[in-house]
């Protein structure tokens, strides 16, 4: 199992999100803690790349790195346009 950690950009982000946005976006973190190389490469010309990014809810979009020695998702940005 991984630890989901946020930046303190991303912890800034999630915070501001929609109430509709908060059970998607706590769905993403369970899923990310057993399974956090489900995301697709952030860089399509890299895709062994341990930088990802996944969708959650409707519109939303999380960043992140999969820290794969520390068992560790750090969480770069979330995005809720």
């Amino acid at each position: 199992m991984y630890q989901v950690t946020l930046d303190p950009l991303a912890e800034e982000q999630a915070a501001a999100i929609p109430a509709e946005a908060l059970r998607p976006l706590a769905e993403l973190f369970a899923l990310l803690e057993v399974a956090p190389w489900s995301g697709q490469p952030y860089n399509p010309a890299n895709p062994k790349a341990n930088m990802l990014t996944h969708t959650f809810g409707e519109r939303g979009l999380a960043t992140y790195m999969v820290l794969d020695e520390q068992r560790e998702v750090y969480l770069i940005r979330v995005e809720w346009p």
